[in-house]
């Protein structure tokens, strides 16, 4: 499964090569990143129908925010599970998303147990 991680800060994509290793070693996921929001549009577009089966997006970012990202996704690629992360656990942000098709919110720091368990869900089709 093709997993996109979404966020402006460049380090996460080391954070979750670092964490993930182990699944991608064991081919359970093959990881993307994109640095925007329009950046992960893009890539979602190029291949038809899109490779990508699960996105982790950050809520804050410039230009296009992940809950706006969420909203397209949802809109133009309705099959794919959208999971939001916020460095505020604030309800506004947590209701926006799931209310807009949210799979699950987490907070920073990311608790990669936790988003494991997510990952191994979406394999299992649950």
């Amino acid at each position: 499964m093709k997993f996109l991680i979404v966020d402006d800060e460049r380090d996460v994509e080391m954070l979750f090569r670092q964490k993930l290793r182990r699944e991608v070693r064991e081919g359970l996921v093959s990881l993307e990143f994109a640095f925007s929001g329009s950046e992960a549009l893009e890539l979602l577009r190029s291949h038809n129908p899109p490779e990508v089966m699960y996105i982790f997006s950050d809520i804050n970012m410039p230009g296009m925010t992940g809950l706006e990202l969420l909203e397209k996704v949802k809109k133009e690629f309705p099959a794919i599970q959208v999971s939001m992360i916020s460095a505020y656990g604030d309800s506004e942000n947590h209701d926006r998303a799931m209310n807009s098709g949210a799979k699950e919110f987490f907070t920073k720091p990311i608790n990669f147990e936790s988003l494991k368990a997510e990952l191994h869900q979406v394999l299992s089709g649950s």
